[in-house]
């Protein structure tokens, strides 16, 4: 008899967990856009080009032009959302991330800019920089080359 309320409980949990996870699916925040200078040959990414680029394990657009990767604010909730779906990090890896990459010589992290108006503004003016913004902050200076997911 234990085992069919036991089925039942577990059941209900499952349910309750995809309910959880379809709410806040669709309670996330803004969309994203990886964002290039529309001056830039480059047109598109993949999640993992990008991941590279911000992480510092490539320096490099896959066309082997340099790529300066620009961020938003430390402690912005648009940078912490970034990281979590392009490169699968928390705010407290990043930081363990870059800390051995600056502690062994091998990367700096990418600079910081305020916001996604100051990020468009920078990438519009350097067809070597890459940042994200929020979707609603795009205009034809920059060119989206990957909405992040």
């Amino acid at each position: 008899m234990r085992a069919p309320k036991l089925l039942h409980h577990l059941g209900a949990a499952v349910l309750c967990a995809l309910l959880a996870n379809t709410v806040q699916g669709s309670a996330r925040g803004a969309d994203l856009v990886v964002i290039v200078s529309a001056r830039s040959p480059v047109t598109a990414l993949r999640p993992d080009q990008v991941a590279a680029i911000f992480l510092g394990q490539s320096v490099r657009f896959p066309d082997g032009i340099e790529a300066v990767p620009l961020d938003q604010r430390l402690g912005s909730p648009l940078r912490d959302e970034f990281y979590a779906r392009v490169a699968n990090k928390t705010p407290a890896l990043l930081k363990a991330h870059w800390s051995k990459l600056v502690f062994t010589g091998r990367g700096q992290p990418p600079a910081e800019v305020p916001d996604s108006a100051a990020v468009r503004r920078r990438v519009a003016d350097n067809p070597e920089a890459i940042g994200y913004i929020d979707r609603s902050a795009l205009d034809a200076s920059v060119r989206p080359v990957l909405v992040v997911q």
